[in-house]
């Protein structure tokens, strides 16, 4: 049985987000799974403007390949509407720029949270963008 809660969930899906590279990626999703908590990351760059629906899209999916959730409505509604939240926080920072980061996921079947961890700007001349969600299943 895991206890963990909303807390640690969600501090799971930001630990995962803040990744610098692939094997640090790895290491982190071992160590919670270790800690029964399922994860899964996608990387995402791209124009801000058409980036809300690939993000929740992608989120969705990662989530359900990765196991952190199953096939129901009710799962895939929780990670889109976290993710969704989670893009809301940092929409005043990237309206009109580009997008360059990750988006993470993470869970344990009663808790599920997602995070979106970017670089938001233009060329070389970045600001750095954190939103974070959580959703009960």
């Amino acid at each position: 049985m895991n206890d963990a809660g909303s807390k640690e969930i969600t501090a799971a899906a930001v630990r995962l987000a803040i990744t610098a590279d692939r094997n640090e990626e790895q290491a982190v999703k071992e160590l919670l799974s270790q800690q029964n908590i399922k994860s899964a990351a996608i990387d995402y760059g791209g124009d801000f403007s058409g980036a809300v629906a690939k993000i929740l899209e992608r989120a969705v999916v990662a989530a359900k390949r990765e196991g952190v959730i199953g096939q129901s409505h009710a799962e895939e509604g929780a990670v889109a509407g976290a993710a969704h939240e989670a893009i809301n926080q940092i929409t005043h920072k990237a309206l009109g720029l580009n997008l360059g980061g990750k988006i993470a996921i993470a869970g344990n079947g009663t808790h599920i949270a997602v995070c979106v961890f970017f670089a938001v700007g233009l060329l070389n001349l970045n600001d750095v963008a954190l939103g974070v969600a959580h959703r009960a299943v």
